[in-house]
């Protein structure tokens, strides 16, 4: 006779887990070290894909120049970002969170073992296998941590703080495995070793699953079994369809890379808009609920203005410290693909500091709109002092010192650590009543027009001189910024309970 895990076992964790991590839930530490390692195996490979991309057959890689390779992570971006809405509707209607991300762990791990195989077929494979399986994983994880607590515990903030470190440690950590097997042996070598990490990231999230809430196999939402049944069916024919037209397309001729960089692009734009036309005119939205979605339509532009830019360390300035930086410091030689680790290094050093600094402050600490805004001010910085040691060369054999991208990565680190926590917050506090539990999906849809912005922008790398690639982007980012700061009056009238 089979039984569910809810027929088997409690459905809550023990008493005495309640504070046996830090103080925190023990399964804190579970879903912490599950992003760990996710996030070791997802940012460790794209900071080697790009460079792979672009990198000569003869040395295993695609022979994709700059523009293309950079283009083509960034349309990997989108797709990954586009099926996180979808994960989240899954997880709450069919699958349930713990299931979704199990499922979404071993797609992504899967894909990385695909990938490890050194053939051009199996590399498309793996990365729509890790799209798939990161669209199931990311946005159910923050749901499970939410779980763990209740909603008047004075603990959460501080759980979310640990948990964002985990995921900023995988961030430090990836590229420097990934990066040097893939700089030392090959590239499928550094896809081996994200794969691995993807693997410990499962062993210990299913090992520790008691020590987590609501791990039981219904959905939350479940659909009745008749819709459910249904919704199975046109998803399995939706897979099919869309499987079979876009092999004839290919075999055809006409769904090249570039159209489908392009329909990507075009979807996130269009999903968003959609989402917010829907949101305005919903009969269940009140008026007041309303007025607040005005303002988050400037934040939700600010959060697409910032992760243009911070996406780009995952793909132009891989390939700008690539042919451009030295890959030295103090003597020591290093993979060009290690500078993405300082992102996850600042990130973790900085984070416990902007929070010391907000606590002090109290309420004279600036409203949530305006740190938004100095983060989106200094992404574009970051990219703006990189005109510096791109200007006056007469060639591309140039090197500049290594301290120019860490300095990048400092500005870039510190505005994210700005923006996306008070992006989060005004994200779940401004979406309306009767879309609360579609937040996530709001926040990967800005995610996913960033990366699908950068699809296009990034094909004009190498065609224009760096000083003018890096100058302008980086002065659109800044201008954005200002304006953001300057509305800043408005959006405090009209973003209440947001402070």
């Amino acid at each position: 006779m089979s039984h569910t895990v809810s027929d088997t076992e409690p459905t809550q964790p023990p008493p005495e887990d309640d504070r046996a991590f830090f103080g925190q839930p023990k399964g804190l530490m579970t879903l912490s070290g599950l992003e760990v390692w996710e996030r070791f195996s997802f940012l460790g490979m794209q900071a080697i894909l790009v460079l792979f991309f672009a990198d000569t057959v003869s040395d295993g890689g695609m022979g994709m120049d700059p523009g293309t390779a950079a283009s083509v992570s960034a349309a990997y971006g989108t797709l990954v970002y586009l099926v996180s809405v979808a994960g989240g509707w899954l997880a709450d209607r069919i699958l349930g969170s713990y299931r979704a991300v199990l499922y979404g762990g071993v797609l992504i791990a899967c894909g990385h073992y695909s990938m490890a195989v050194p053939t051009d077929t199996m590399t498309w494979v793996g990365l729509g296998l890790i799209s798939a399986g990161t669209g199931l994983l990311k946005p159910n994880v923050a749901s499970m941590v939410g779980k763990l607590y209740r909603t008047d515990d004075d603990r959460r903030d501080a759980g979310f703080a640990l948990y964002y470190m985990g995921i900023n440690i995988g961030a430090f950590a990836g590229p420097l495995i990934t990066g040097w097997l893939g700089d030392h042996a090959s590239w499928h070598w550094g896809f081996s070793a994200a794969a691995i990490g993807m693997t410990f990231g499962l062993i210990q999230y299913v090992a520790g699953r008691r020590h987590l809430a609501g791990r039981k196999h219904a959905a939350e939402f479940a659909l009745a079994p008749e819709p459910m049944r249904r919704a199975l069916r046109l998803i399995a024919a939706g897979i099919v369809v869309f499987a079979l037209i876009t092999t004839a397309l290919a075999l055809a001729g006409w769904l090249t890379m570039d159209r489908f960089v392009d329909l990507l692009t075009l979807i996130s734009v269009i999903a968003p808009a959609v989402y917010f036309v829907v949101m305005f005119r919903s009969p269940r939205v009140t008026t007041e609920e309303r007025g607040r979605l005005r303002p988050y339509v400037v934040l939700f532009l600010a959060s697409v203005a910032f992760n243009f830019i911070l996406f780009q360390a995952y793909s132009t300035m891989m390939l700008l410290a690539s042919a451009n930086a030295r890959t030295e410091i103090f003597g020591f030689h290093f993979p060009a693909s290690w500078y993405a680790s300082a992102l996850g290094a600042f990130e973790v050093a900085l984070a416990p500091v902007v929070a010391a600094v907000w606590a002090r402050m109290g309420p004279r600490q600036p409203h949530a709109s305006n740190k938004i805004a100095i983060g989106v001010i200094l992404g574009g910085l970051s990219f703006l002092l990189m005109v510096l040691p791109t200007s006056g060369h007469a060639d591309d054999t140039y090197k500049m010192a290594a301290w120019w991208i860490v300095g990048s990565y400092l500005l870039l680190g510190l505005g994210d650590v700005l923006l996306e926590t008070s992006g989060m917050s005004a994200t779940t506090k401004l979406a309306p009543k009767a879309f609360a539990s579609q937040t996530m999906a709001l926040w990967f849809l800005s995610l996913a027009l960033a990366n699908g912005i950068q699809a296009q922008i990034v094909k004009l790398y190498g065609e224009v001189s760096n000083p003018a690639y890096f100058g302008v982007n980086g002065a659109i980012a800044v201008v954005a910024g200002l304006a953001v700061m300057a509305a800043g009056p408005w959006l405090k009238r009209t973003m209440h309970p947001v402070h």
